[in-house]
């Protein structure tokens, strides 16, 4: 039993409609200081709506500050909704009519209006000019201040409960009461839990967007070094993803690798992280690379193996090559033999590794799993289960590769729900 005087005031307003009649401006509650929450209340109505929004940690937009390397990456130049979906491994099919609605030029046109210009780069990653994750953040701050709305952080929301046409949301340190709620927490497993105590079924996390911890002669003491586009496969799951890859300390990471776990990421936690994988370094069929070789033979037969620059690939980890390969770098090129160029190609473009684990990318954790998709309403991101309750972001069973596109979900979903209530 909760009694009135121990639940936060509604913080109702008096106003003067078009007609001289007084309205009541509704209490929404926002759970999660994140993106997707802090972008909703941005595009609130202010005149219509007091919103409090609940954080847990001491800050809020922890993810947005270190995206990017701290440079935000706000989304991708993908304009084409139909293109744009395929990038997400779950949820793209639902998210077609949500990107429709609000894709990433208008994520562009909505921060330039708010002085904060951005640009494409070569790879179409989107970041701010500034290239600092702190000019969008203030962007979004100062949008939700200017509205007048409260971010009450250090607030651990600890139960919700559904009572008549409002909610009751208890935290750590108060009761609040809400008309509408909107659940923006992230997929943490405890948020998940209120929305299971709430009736919703839950589809089980597992982390995506990791890279393959690999212990190889191959990759040895040859920490950053990388590769323009590489090819990756997993023969077991007849998966496989080209992108830049890298060498870190760990084993491989880069957008093939990070790519193939999103993906896989459930079928991957069902081999418990333990695969086999097959690398071509190069990109290349092994016959195109072959042909390379055998015509560099031909236009430098004075050369030795060990200087020469037959691939677009540092000369370090050539000479790993060749050192795997058991030839000498001062083997005349000329002198080459049939097998033991097919051991270079062998190495170069079928490289066989055991994958003995996972890492996560970063400081950046995304998971496939969170609320089933079927229990949403995708025009505007209302719970079917729940009524004024609405749910965005990645606590939702959505999730992409990198490169900003997860982000750009949270800007699209809580678009939906401000224009939603806004109405």
């Amino acid at each position: 039993m909760v009694f009135l005087h121990q639940i936060r005031p509604n913080f109702y307003f008096r106003l003067s409609d078009s007609n001289g009649y007084f309205m009541e401006k509704k209490q929404i509650i926002i759970i999660g200081g994140g993106a997707a929450g802090f972008f909703c209340a941005a595009n609130l109505d202010e005149t219509k709506f007091k919103v409090t929004i609940l954080e847990q940690n001491s800050d809020v937009l922890q993810k947005v500050k270190i995206s990017g390397g701290g440079r935000c990456n706000v989304a991708h130049a993908r304009f084409d909704p139909r293109e744009l979906v395929n990038f997400y491994p779950r949820g793209n099919k639902e998210l077609l009519s949500v990107f429709h609605k609000f894709q990433p030029g208008d994520t562009m046109e909505w921060f330039e209006n708010r002085n904060v210009p951005l640009k494409i780069e070569a790879d179409n990653r989107i970041f701010p000019e500034s290239n600092s994750s702190q000019t969008v953040i203030n962007a979004m701050v100062n949008e939700v201040q200017k509205k007048g709305f409260e971010v009450r952080t250090k607030s651990v929301v600890l139960d919700i409960e559904k009572d008549e046409n409002q909610y009751l949301v208890t935290t750590n340190t108060e009761k609040y009461a809400a008309d509408y709620v909107i659940f923006t927490t992230g997929s943490s497993p405890k948020s998940l839990k209120l929305l299971q105590n709430l009736g919703h079924k839950i589809v089980d996390l597992v982390p995506s967007l990791f890279t393959f911890n690999i212990k190889n002669e191959t990759l040895k003491d040859l920490m950053g070094t990388s590769f323009a586009n590489a090819e990756v496969s997993i023969p077991q799951l007849k998966m496989e993803e080209s992108g830049p890859m890298l060498i870190t300390h760990w084993g491989l990471s880069g957008p093939a690798i990070l790519k193939i776990s999103a993906w896989k990421a459930r079928e991957l936690a069902d081999l418990k992280y333990k695969f086999e994988i097959v690398v071509n370094f190069l990109g290349l069929e092994k016959e195109t690379a072959e042909e390379i070789i055998v015509n560099f033979k031909k236009e430098n037969p004075k050369k030795n193996i060990g200087s020469s620059k037959i691939f677009d690939i540092t000369t370090r980890f050539f000479h790993r090559i060749l050192w795997l390969s058991k030839i000498d770098l001062n083997k005349n090129i000329s002198q080459i033999s049939a097998a033991e160029l097919a051991k270079i190609l062998e190495n170069l473009c079928e490289n066989k590794m055991q994958v003995t684990g996972k890492s996560t990318y970063k400081d950046e954790f995304v998971a496939a799993g969170g609320v089933q998709l079927k229990e949403i309403n995708f025009k505007t991101m209302e719970s079917k289960i729940l009524p004024n309750f609405f749910i965005a972001g990645e606590v939702l069973n959505i999730d992409a590769v990198t490169g900003g596109f997860n982000f750009q979900a949270c800007w699209s979903e809580s678009w939906l729900i401000s224009k939603a209530l806004n109405l």
